[in-house]
């Protein structure tokens, strides 16, 4: 796959499309990846799609496609394992793939706590290799294993307890003293060798073989039969801290140290760092090690040692922000191309797909590689038939080098490839607009490649999540017209009998659709939103509206409301920190259309749009404040986090609605427009104290 020449040649516009390329893929590899164990690509192919993402995203900040991936973790539990809710979520880890981008990474969390120079050289660090198996959460109280939980989307996942009461190094009891309550994370994965011994049997057995240890351990532990598990010889690493009932050391070696008294298995190669300098070294010394390692890794986690500065940072999305993932550099290989498929997305954005001779890249099989658009294919001159080098890269997504130049005795090159001018879904002029590299249907909404994708979106499992309504019965239904509209979905009961007699289907199975159906009938406020596929409106927006709006009548009343140019409930849509004036603009661009209000109304009709649910420590929940000014003593950043993790909105802008006001040094007319409306202000000292005495205002007073 490849990547635009140049990120800063992207137009707005053609930075929402990519975005939006990008963020499909990364949804569907989360799913394949942590539900399924079948990656469709490598570890390093879906870390060079994330940080394509990451890097576009930050280069247009205001651009989050409509399907964004940003605030992603994982996938949904599989409905088939009990379902158990982490106490502290367990988010992933953002990555970085050289000195500069390691010291880029210590900077800006120096910055965030806003330590001098000095104070950040005293810092300290614990590296640990970053083993590539899969996330687990141990739950022990007073001592003894209770409960074992995978990652699932970060704040929800399945209970393989039986199953991970098979695995020998897994502590049953923790001697004391220990909490009353604790978690522990850690990483279950399978040995070199024993994978090969696993695939060996598969294939006697006339079973498809495991692509990489990581999808083995996978498999083994999420089976529905443990009696399976305990035939594998799963093995357990821990290495992080999740909830704790009680105070533990107040660092993170002297924790690994704690882990091993209580009879875990800590990586032997895990290493105290005594400044950033020591960091690289380090990398280079395990890369030399790893390949003789007896299991897999694929790079090193670095975490600032200190935990009270680890608690300062908290989290940016889905990625602490005083933990980085430095991830081994790339592989290449040599491979036929196949053939080139053009792909429709649910924008009519025409995607071209090179489907390629599989190949082992590093231990793992890749089959597919997106060309990115027809300027690619054209600079490249890639051909159907060719041999050429594919490289797993750590700047790019999974990208085809170059084409080899044919042997002597090869047979004649295939004609150049020629980008189809007309939608191969619906037969459309295909029209790319000047200044763009993308090609777009011009059907709309008659393209049924558009209408299906909407529809497979809605009941994606961010989305609605409809177990049995995957995308084969989407594009079925939609061609015998069974669904056609979102609300569709939710009149299937009408034609039980019609399902029933098509192959594949039965008595037991539509009633089974029919009661998924039936259990999304109630759902929460950021999943409808995000279902709606509005343009650049991902997860994580749909959390932060509803988050600012609480219910489905408010947001929608609002959003009516800020149609209008200049009123107070457009002002306030625009300065809800995340979203900012493009996204308001898109947002008000969808409930202008009649035939979105009526999908909304058809839909509401139908079912009950929950209540969002607010921060946990949330005594400053509904309010909203501002930050202006000059900190000294905190970053911007920080005192940012503080609020949000309260339960507070951030607010860019004053208005009438405005509870509070945080003045720093310079704080010029947002000063002044609190004053005239009102509000309450503090200065940054005052901030700090009314954070720790619970909303208790210097006057004695809670905050109205």
């Amino acid at each position: 796959m490849t990547p635009h020449p140049d990120k800063s040649s992207f137009t707005a516009a053609e930075a929402r499309d990519e975005l939006k390329r990008l963020a499909d893929q990364i949804g569907r590899h989360n799913a394949a990846y942590y539900q399924d164990d079948a990656p469709e690509i490598s570890d390093a192919e879906y870390d060079a799609l994330r940080r394509t993402y990451d890097s576009l995203l930050a280069a247009f900040p205001e651009a989050e496609p409509e399907n964004s991936a940003a605030g992603a973790v994982g996938a949904a539990p599989d409905s088939l394992f009990k379902k158990s809710r982490h106490l502290v979520p367990m988010l992933s880890l953002d990555n970085v793939f050289d000195q500069e981008e390691f010291e880029s990474f210590v900077a800006k969390a120096t910055r965030f706590l806003g330590l001098s120079p000095a104070e950040s050289k005293q810092l300290t660090f614990v590296a640990e290799p970053k083993i590539d198996g899969l996330s687990i959460s141990l739950t022990y109280e007073k001592g003894q294993f209770v409960k074992g939980t995978t990652r699932g989307d970060g704040r929800e996942g399945e209970d393989v307890t039986g199953n991970l009461l098979t695995i020998s190094n897994l502590p049953k009891t923790l001697p004391g003293p220990v909490p009353d309550l604790i978690e522990i994370r850690g990483e279950i994965f399978l040995a070199k060798e024993d994978f090969l011994t696993l695939n060996a049997a598969q294939l006697a057995e006339n079973r498809k073989p495991f692509a990489n240890p990581r999808n083995a351990a996978a498999g083994s532990l999420r089976q529905l039969d443990p009696a399976v598990t305990a035939r594998r010889p799963l093995a357990l690493f821990a290495y992080a801290m999740g909830f704790t009932s009680d105070p533990l050391p107040t660092d993170h070696w002297s924790y690994l140290e704690q882990l091993k008294a209580w009879g875990f298995t800590v990586n032997p190669l895990s290493r105290k760092l005594n400044d950033i300098s020591e960091a690289e070294s380090f990398f280079d010394e395990v890369a030399r090690e790893r390949a003789g390692l007896s299991y897999d890794i694929d790079g090193i986690v670095y975490k600032i040692n200190d935990l009270s500065l680890q608690e300062r940072l908290g989290f940016a999305g889905r990625a602490p922000r005083w933990a980085i993932a430095w991830k081994f550099p790339a592989e290449q290989a040599i491979t036929t191309l196949n053939a080139i498929e053009i792909q429709i997305g649910r924008t009519g954005a025409l995607t071209p797909v090179a489907h390629l001779e599989p190949v082992n890249v590093g231990g793992v099989l890749v089959s597919r590689a997106t060309l990115h658009n027809e300027d690619e294919i054209a600079r490249k001159d890639v051909r159907p038939g060719d041999k050429v080098t594919l490289q797993r890269a750590g700047d790019v997504i999974p990208q085809i080098v170059s084409v080899l130049p044919p042997a002597p005795d090869a047979p004649p090159r295939a004609a150049p490839f020629v980008f189809p001018a007309h939608c191969p879904a619906c037969g459309a002029t295909a029209i790319r607009p000047e200044g763009e590299a993308v090609r777009r249907c011009s059907g709309g909404l008659t393209c049924p490649a558009q209408i299906v994708e909407r529809l497979i979106h809605f009941v994606s499992r961010q989305a609605f999540d409809i177990e049995g309504l995957g995308e084969r019965s989407i594009r079925e239904f939609y061609e015998d017209k069974l669904i056609q509209t979102p609300a569709d979905i939710f009149r299937l009961s009408e034609h039980a009998d019609v399902i029933m007699k098509r192959d594949g289907w039965g008595e037991q199975s539509v009633q089974k659709l029919l009661q998924a159906i039936e259990a999304r009938r109630t759902i929460s406020l950021s999943r409808f939103i995000f279902a709606l596929g509005i343009r650049r409106i991902g997860e994580g927006t749909a959390r932060l509206l509803a988050r600012n709006y609480g219910t489905y009548e408010n947001w929608v009343s609002q959003l009516q409301k800020a149609t209008l140019t200049g009123s107070d409930e457009r002002l306030e849509l625009g300065s809800i920190s995340g979203i900012g004036s493009v996204i308001a603009d898109d947002l008000v661009a969808f409930i202008k259309e009649e035939h979105n209000r009526q999908t909304l109304s058809e839909l509401k009709s139908f079912l009950t749009i929950e209540e969002e649910e607010q921060a946990a420590e949330g005594w400053l929940s509904g309010k909203s404040i501002v930050f202006t000014g000059t900190l000294t003593t905190l970053s911007r950043q920080e005192a940012r986090a503080m609020a949000e993790r309260l339960g507070a909105k951030v607010s860019d802008s004053v208005s009438k609605k405005t509870d509070l006001v945080v003045l720093g040094e310079k704080a010029g007319s947002k000063a002044k427009k609190a004053t005239e409306l009102g509000i309450t202000t503090l200065n940054e000292a005052e901030w700090i104290e009314f954070c720790n005495n619970k909303g208790q205002l210097p006057s004695g007073e809670t905050l109205a």
